[in-house]
């Protein structure tokens, strides 16, 4: 008989925790779609073995004892036990094999990002001071293929080639978002999605767009980028939440 697992068995144990956290807070600002997509998170040097959410499973129910280990290199991932979503593979796997930059992926289908995604034109112009945070720092997919599946996630991580880009707009299907921590990435995905929803609600007005200057723009894309802490303060804060409510998100 196996040994019952716990926590003493499962490596990389407080980035499971800030990924659980991660999706518990995804889930309860409806970023997230049904059981649908993933986040994922590298853990050894090259990036190819990473931490992903079990295959369909719900983010508000998603604990760090839950997070599956994906070895991108392993051509068999999906026909052991315990295999993670197929597009999930494919998306995730192709990006850690191909961008060991990204640390960090989270892919939703959130309303406002996709909204933008849908769009024939799927720039976002700076016409904030969130929108100018990713003011020349996103790439848009343009080809979309059909599901993520090796091919297709092969292609879309060809994409992220600049590593000052960790925006990416999938034209007809959503966002993916990296960067080197859970913090980072999850904060960045939440002020995309912010920023996407003001320039959908400033489209929607018919009125014209007050946009920033490029060098303006640029400046407070770089200011922001600078500012101290801010990201492990946001992820901090949450777990502080949860803790509050006694969520089990940390088991």
């Amino acid at each position: 008989m196996n040994a019952p697992m716990t926590t003493s068995n499962l490596s990389h144990w407080q980035e499971r925790i800030d990924l659980a956290a991660a999706f518990r807070w995804t889930a309860r600002l409806n970023l997230h779609e049904a059981v649908a997509n993933h986040f994922s998170f590298a853990i050894n040097d090259d990036g190819t073995k990473f931490l992903m959410n079990p295959n369909q499973m719900h983010f508000a129910r998603i604990k760090a004892s839950d997070l599956i280990e994906v070895d991108a290199n392993d051509p068999d991932t999906l026909n052991k036990p315990g295999a993670p979503d197929p597009t999930a593979w494919g998306l995730h796997g192709g990006l850690h094999r191909h961008c060991p930059h990204a640390r960090c992926a989270m892919h939703v289908h959130s309303i406002f990002a996709t909204v933008l995604a849908s769009l024939a034109d799927s720039r976002l112009p700076p016409i904030d001071q969130n929108c100018a945070t990713f003011f020349n720092r996103v790439v848009i997919d343009e080809h979309y293929g059909g599901l993520a599946f090796e091919e297709e996630g092969e292609r879309c991580a060809q994409l992220f080639q600049d590593p000052k880009k960790k925006v990416m707009i999938m034209g007809n299907h959503g966002v993916m978002i990296i960067g080197d921590t859970v913090a980072e990435t999850f904060n960045r995905l939440y002020y995309f999605e912010r920023s996407a929803e003001t320039y959908i609600r400033a489209l929607q007005t018919g009125q014209p767009l007050r946009v920033l200057p490029d060098d303006i723009a640029e400046k407070t894309a770089q200011e922001l980028e600078d500012y101290p802490d801010q990201d492990e303060r946001h992820l901090a804060e949450l777990k502080l939440i949860l803790d509050e409510e006694g969520s089990n998100y940390a088991q």
